[in-house]
């Protein structure tokens, strides 16, 4: 009978306590080509305790797109991205904030309760082509500047970053 009741004990115990598992590395798969995003801290990773994303990797995640204008460029613009909300539900990104990081080492922070569906996206695309360094690519967080004055502010043209190459989770 004790034999009988320590097992349930152990068993109930070890199966009450919701433990947070990082997602296998066969469920976000592995980038075919080149990595144009880390993410670190994210819950679901595929290489050394990171998300590591190629294009193809984003894209598969849901492109949306919008026409806007921008403070950087003349006349309205064609982006196509994934939407920051959906990368961040696709990884299991929990915690305070991302600090997004260019190229260059130049960051900013955004704080994960201000990201919505109908914000800020991670730009692959501006017009229907691939961004290159030179064009503020190859990943550009971007909003849809024209659809809401709370998009046209000095906060989020400074979250607006170009050249993303790097995302990591803050707590």
């Amino acid at each position: 009978m004790f034999r009988f009741l320590m097992m349930t004990v152990f068993a109930v115990a070890f199966t009450a306590t919701p433990i947070a598992v990082p997602v296998a590395a066969k469920d976000l798969g592995k980038p075919q080509e080149e990595v144009v995003l880390t993410v670190s801290n994210a819950a679901v990773t595929n290489m050394d305790g990171a998300a590591v994303l190629d294009l193809a990797m984003l894209e598969q995640l849901g492109a949306r797109s919008f026409e806007t204008t921008t403070i950087w460029t003349d006349g309205p613009q064609q982006f196509d991205g994934v939407s920051l909300a959906t990368l961040i539900d696709a990884l299991g990104m929990q915690g305070d904030a991302l600090r997004a990081t260019a190229i260059n080492d130049y960051s900013v922070t955004i704080p994960l309760e201000d990201i919505s569906d109908e914000g800020a996206m991670i730009a692959f695309r501006m017009n229907g082509a691939p961004m290159s360094v030179r064009d503020k690519g190859p990943l550009w967080i971007v909003y849809p500047y024209d659809s809401d004055p709370r998009f046209q502010t000095e906060i989020i043209y400074s979250r607006s970053i170009w050249q993303l190459d790097r995302l990591e989770v803050l707590n």
